[in-house]
């Protein structure tokens, strides 16, 4: 822990000292109760510039919380809860102390739900813990992870993985959003397991017409194309410029360094793009060779977008007997995929929760609900993958085996009714 000094200078904080050092001698004296105390703003004679005055001076948060009690006309009147109260209020306010935590995915989550909840679609860390467990999420599988969560989602996963098995993290648009996961500080080998794959091509994939090759040679040929046509370009506009001033003036060697050197750097950029294409070819290679065997171990969504097409086409990827989880912020959107997964077969055990959080404070005769909450944390959709050719057979053999019997039945009874 730290302490801000003046100028904004970090200082190791000393070891706390057993009991509370601040208003010891004041916490003493304490009301019965605190009805005849009026809050009018006249019981503190400090004032805002007195404060400002103090913290010039480099009186630490401690001192100033004591001018502030001894200059308090009715704090000896509260009630010792109040007054404790007031202490701590006052600490929070004035004590500039810095905690510094290695990042996990309760704090992060903590973080980013109260601060910027709409960067992960209000994801509170409840729901969060919940689709981690309802995921089945552990070391050695392998979990395909939609989110447009900032990568908390993606970086929660890796975390409860611990850098084994694989992780294929499937992205919209022209790139994957990875600043929460970034935030955890995961060592190289956790990223040696990640892999991603763009969702414009997961038709493709899944039609088998992906051929990575050929299309990224005709995305480099068409590159290098451009980047050739725009250097004749160039040079022949240079050519044109030259010819005049060769004629007129004799050539300038600092003209010829400077060429040279804008040559040397349009070679270098070309090379770049060409390394960078090679390893994006690569990592979209490699995601695809994990996504052909469809024997991922869980699936896990969590996004802005219109969860049931997603889900509807993530879902073949997955091998049967595994489960998958999505996280929406309404509940209509999961209902549909609900009603969908009842029609077409292939889930079994589906589940849509509503996941409820509400903090207590735990304090002697004085526990009780905190009045600020949460008003949501958002729903869930789980369920477990099931091979959908097989259960298709079995019931056809079970409703003709009834229709056999009832043929056979309906043949002998002509006979008995002759009989007699």
């Amino acid at each position: 822990m730290f302490e801000i000094e003046a100028g904004g200078s970090l200082k190791l904080k000393a070891a706390k000292r057993t009991g509370n050092s601040v208003g010891n001698e004041e916490s003493k004296e304490a009301g019965q109760d605190n009805r005849h105390i009026v809050d009018d703003g006249r019981s503190q004679k400090l004032t805002r510039d007195d404060i400002e005055t103090l913290k010039e001076q480099g009186l630490k948060g401690q001192e100033i919380v004591q001018q502030l009690i001894d200059n308090s006309t009715t704090f000896k009147d509260k009630t010792e809860f109040a007054q404790e109260k007031y202490i701590k209020k006052k600490k929070k306010k004035y004590e500039s102390d810095v905690t510094v935590l290695k990042p996990s995915t309760r704090l992060l989550a903590m973080m980013y739900h109260g601060r910027e909840p709409g960067k992960i679609c209000h994801l509170r860390y409840d729901t969060l813990a919940q689709m981690l467990t309802l995921g089945n999420i552990h070391a050695g599988s392998k979990i395909i992870v939609f989110e447009t969560c900032a990568g908390l989602v993606l970086g929660s996963v890796m975390e409860r993985m611990g850098g084994y098995g694989s992780v294929i993290q499937m992205y919209p648009g022209g790139g994957p959003t990875r600043a929460g996961m970034e935030s955890f500080g995961f060592p190289s080998h956790f990223h040696d397991t990640l892999h991603e794959f763009p969702m414009c091509k997961v038709n493709a994939l899944l039609a088998g017409t992906l051929e990575l090759s050929e299309k990224d040679v005709d995305s480099q040929a068409s590159g290098n194309g451009q980047s050739d046509s725009s250097q004749e370009t160039l040079g022949v506009l240079e050519e044109k410029s030259s010819k005049p001033q060769s004629m007129e003036v004799s050539t300038d060697p600092e003209e010829e360094t400077k060429r040279a050197e804008r040559e040397r750097l349009r070679e270098q950029r070309a090379q770049e793009k060409k390394v960078k294409m090679e390893e994006k070819r690569k990592k979209l290679a490699s995601a695809a060779a994990q996504l052909e065997g469809r024997n991922a171990d869980g699936l896990v969504i969590a996004s802005r977008f219109h969860p049931c097409p997603v889900l509807l086409g993530m879902l073949k990827f997955v091998a049967p007997s595994r489960p998958f989880v999505v996280y929406s912020q309404y509940r209509e959107p999961l209902i549909e995929c609900y009603t969908k997964l009842r029609e077409q077969g292939g889930a079994i055990s589906l589940r849509l929760t509503d996941s409820w959080l509400r903090h207590y404070q735990v304090l002697p005769n004085r526990t009780h609900p905190m009045l600020l909450m949460s008003g949501g944390g958002g729903y869930l959709l789980s369920g477990m993958t099931v091979a959908a050719g097989t259960s298709k057979s079995k019931n056809q053999q079970k409703s003709e085996e009834p229709a056999a019997k009832r043929q056979k039945l309906d043949e002998i009874s002509p006979s008995f009714g002759s009989a007699t």
